[in-house]
């Protein structure tokens, strides 16, 4: 199968939600994305007493992308929509990052996929369903 080509983040957004269907793959993004944001705060607090402390920079990026890459390859079973779409995936990152800090996810992953874990190969039907 072709891959698809979005021309939106409206239209991203289902595919997405499909590539992360399953709550522990979402956890593990919502883990990392903290532990990368706590890392860039870190970052900022701590510049004025260890200016050239840059460390954070990489390890934020290590943990955060480690995590959601242990949940795709791990846990979901796909490849992370990083590799085609870096920008809107970063989007999808916070997004999703609210979305679960307000309990909505779930119900987006029900809407989307109909209440059932996607396996790789059947995203296109995913995304028909949530059309």
């Amino acid at each position: 199968m072709a891959e698809r080509r979005f021309q939106t983040f409206a239209e991203f957004w289902p595919f997405y939600v499909a590539q992360h269907s399953k709550r522990l793959n979402r956890a593990l993004h919502f883990i990392g994305s903290a532990l990368g944001l706590a890392a860039l705060v870190a970052l900022v607090v701590l510049w004025r007493a260890f200016p050239m402390n840059l460390l954070f920079v990489p390890a934020g990026l290590v943990v955060g992308y480690g995590f959601a890459w242990v949940g795709h390859f791990v846990v979901q079973k796909n490849r992370p929509a990083t590799f085609l779409y870096p920008w809107w995936s970063f989007v999808g990152d916070w997004k999703m990052f609210v979305y679960i800090l307000m309990f909505r996810m779930g119900g987006e992953v029900e809407r989307v996929c109909g209440g059932r874990n996607v396996p790789a190969h059947d995203v296109e039907r995913a995304l028909t369903h949530a059309a």
